[in-house]
């Protein structure tokens, strides 16, 4: 169905407009078209290998942190806390280079956007705090807007301080400068990327962006990584067996840390985590109007106007397409056990929907 008939819900996405502005999540037409042509580059692998080491480091830090918490015998603690701040450290060094140390101390900008995440949430969830008037009269309207504020004036520093470095070195000077410390940043391929007109991204467009892949960049890895350690904890024997197959990718190599040509390398582990997201997708559901009648197989009709939820979720436990949807797909798991067969893992889990 073409973008142009279902298109996005305002009544949802217009909460999070005074947030993100028209970034990619919110906007819609031309200029979501524009602006997903022009934010590519960005996903080069060229840009992207770098990447892995400071996810590496992130994870270390956390790391750190978990064994320090044994050692003074805590017995539990909130995964998905822990995971947030860790995604939301990576994020940080990789679309504006900076590192804030928030996984070990207060971060006012990541306090910040998870207070937003948090009442963005909340308000979906109350249509009584949909209307704009009666939102911004509440305590929890004037802390959005607070916290908004803070958002933006770290975003809008970051871009200005980076646009009055690209005059004095020239485009060439900067690049081969980035090129010594082998990141390229989000905010660094935004400020350089044009259209095929030749028009670059205004500085509202560049916040808008950069605040767009915290937001959604943050909370759905982290609820992807932490469903998958809560399914692999269910599981330990799956579990065992990704701890062999890192292990034997890490044998005799110093410092023992994953790089980016690794990850092709560890197919069972991939599996586990496809599996892991058909069971617990991080984004459940989407929303989207009709602009005309659209016409489904079958003969009914969705009349003009009305908002449609596409269940993510639905989709993933549908029983026409996974039997026992609940539950792992692991019956080529136990025939790969017993026959050493290689083959019988890429049929073992599927991809999700």
């Amino acid at each position: 169905m073409s973008a142009a008939i279902a298109v996005k819900d305002v009544i949802f996405y217009s909460i999070l407009k005074p947030w993100l502005g028209d970034g990619l999540l919110v906007s819609a037409g031309d200029k979501w078209s524009r602006h997903r042509r022009m934010l590519t580059p960005a996903f080069h692998f060229n840009i992207l290998k770098p990447y892995v080491k400071i996810f590496n480091d992130s994870t270390n830090i956390m790391h750190a942190k978990w064994r320090r918490l044994i050692s003074e015998g805590s017995s539990c603690l909130d995964t998905f806390e822990h995971v947030s701040l860790m995604t939301l450290d990576s994020l940080q060094k990789c679309v504006f280079s900076f590192d804030s140390n928030c996984q070990e101390k207060p971060s006012e900008y990541i306090a910040a956007i998870l207070e937003l995440s948090a009442l963005v949430a909340s308000r979906h969830q109350n249509p009584l705090l949909h209307m704009d008037l009666l939102y911004n009269l509440t305590p929890v309207g004037m802390r959005f807007r607070k916290a908004c504020r803070l958002v933006h004036e770290f975003t809008d520093a970051v871009i200005q301080e980076r646009r009055c470095t690209l005059p004095d070195q020239g485009l060439d000077d900067f690049l081969k400068s980035k090129a010594k410390s082998k990141t390229l940043d989000f905010i660094d391929v935004l400020l350089l990327t044009k259209d095929e007109d030749g028009k670059k991204l205004s500085d509202e467009d560049i916040r808008a962006e950069a605040d767009t892949f915290m937001f959604e960049g943050h909370d759905t890895t982290a609820s992807g990584l932490s469903w998958i350690l809560y399914n692999l904890a269910k599981h330990p024997e799956y579990q065992e067996r990704c701890r062999q197959e890192v292990q034997e990718l890490l044998r005799d190599r110093e410092p023992e840390e994953i790089e980016w040509d690794d990850l092709a390398q560890l197919p069972f582990l991939t599996m586990c985590i496809k599996e892991s997201m058909r069971l617990h997708p991080p984004v459940t559901v989407i929303s989207r109007r009709c602009t005309q009648d659209v016409v489904l197989p079958g003969g009914r009709t969705i009349p003009k106007g009305v908002i449609c939820l596409i269940s993510i979720f639905g989709i993933h436990h549908n029983p026409s397409v996974w039997p026992d949807p609940e539950e792992l797909h692991r019956t080529d798991f136990r025939h790969d056990r017993d026959e050493g067969g290689a083959g019988a893992d890429a049929a073992a889990l599927p991809h999700p929907a």
